[in-house]
């Protein structure tokens, strides 16, 4: 595939894992943040292929396994409203909450669609004008300005019926969280590349100078990663800790300028729950005043309970990089792609997902 293959060569890769081995001379633990960087790690079978001092750690990268049970209820309660009808991405669809999962919910008759992209939300509500459709807005910078520019798009047309439920949440409040937890020993962070499109490189300078924390973006191909593991190596070897961005194709350290001054312009941070880190300062957001009539949690009262883990659930500790999946008593047990109990093993980005279809490569 053209201008994929070259980032799967055969030759390339195992000329990088050589290298890998042939400087590494101490243990290494490095998290990677992004989701998407876990999946491919697995998938490629790059665990295998490294020397055993580099222990990968898998991080809160995956937005639907770090929303908390107590506002996928809260989605669940929405969606069973006659008047509502509830749109979101594919993936929150199947997280149990501690009752039922919004699958469940559509199967018992209520009204949700899987969409691609909030403006198709909008359209929805365009369509049905005498609902009050809601999106459930949960994810990274990454959607973020798509979902701002929703909301202006909106705004102009006088959508009414449209809202969100805001469920938003940024990165570096969390990687500080974690980088102050005594339970947890990290060398180095892969950082995500998604988010560090919007975000810029630079967005984790405060990770090197307050932690001496080594940092490297990395893509999502087998060279991107292990290119940026061998930074990593290095910089640790050498003791530099540095902001190194190995996804200059698409990264850049300033990030999109643009998409974040739309963000800006629609949201203000706000102290947000993440499931397993608990309630983290400014590393969530919510509509500015301007907006408000845009948040479904300011036009009709719904009760967002505290979080409680399904009892035997170890997502909250896989989250924080505590855990490994298989350490999990539900894991391949009562807990499963099928018929998941934890949000790790639901979402295409989780850890327990990516354990169980690819752990065999590990």
């Amino acid at each position: 595939m053209k201008y994929v293959d070259e980032y799967r060569g055969q030759d390339f890769v195992h000329s990088l894992t050589k290298k890998i081995h042939s400087i590494s001379d101490r243990t290494l633990r490095i998290m990677e943040v992004c989701g998407t960087h876990t999946m491919s790690i697995f998938k490629h079978g790059l665990r295998r292929m490294l020397p055993e001092q580099i222990k990968l750690i898998s991080g809160p990268g995956c937005p639907v396994c770090v929303t908390p049970a107590g506002v996928i209820d809260a989605f669940v309660e929405l969606a069973n409203r006659p008047e509502v009808i509830i749109a979101t991405f594919g993936d929150m669809i199947r997280v149990p909450g501690t009752g039922h999962s919004l699958m469940q919910t559509r199967a018992a008759g209520a009204e949700i669609h899987i969409v691609y992209s909030p403006m198709d939300a909008l359209e929805l509500a365009a369509q049905q004008p005498d609902k009050l459709v809601v999106f459930l807005s949960v994810g990274f910078e990454t959607t973020t300005p798509t979902i701002a520019a929703t909301i202006l798009e909106a705004a102009t047309r006088q959508m009414d019926n449209f809202c969100i439920f805001p469920a938003n949440k940024i990165m570096p409040p969390p990687l500080k969280a974690l980088m102050q937890d005594p339970n947890l020993q990290v060398d180095a962070l892969l950082c995500p590349g998604h988010v560090s499109i919007i975000s810029g490189s630079e967005s984790y300078r405060f990770l090197v100078e307050d932690y001496g924390i080594s940092c490297v973006v990395a893509g999502f191909e087998p060279t991107d990663i292990l290119l940026s593991i061998l930074a990593l190596v290095r910089q640790v070897q050498e003791e530099r800790p540095d902001v190194e961005n190995c996804y200059g194709r698409v990264v850049t350290a300033e990030g999109n300028i643009k998409a974040r001054k739309i963000v800006e312009t629609v949201f203000t941070p706000v102290d947000s729950e993440w499931r397993g880190l608990g309630s983290i300062k400014d590393s969530g957001l919510t509509l500015q005043d301007k907006y408000s009539r845009f948040d479904i949690t300011r036009r009709l009262d719904i009760d967002i309970q505290p979080s409680c883990e399904p009892k035997g659930c170890r997502c909250g500790d896989i989250l924080k990089g505590i855990s490994q999946p298989q350490e999990c008593p539900l894991f391949g047990k009562g807990c499963t792609p099928t018929v998941p109990i934890g949000p790790c093993m639901v979402s295409s980005e989780g850890t327990c997902a990516a354990w169980y279809r690819y752990g065999t490569l590990i």
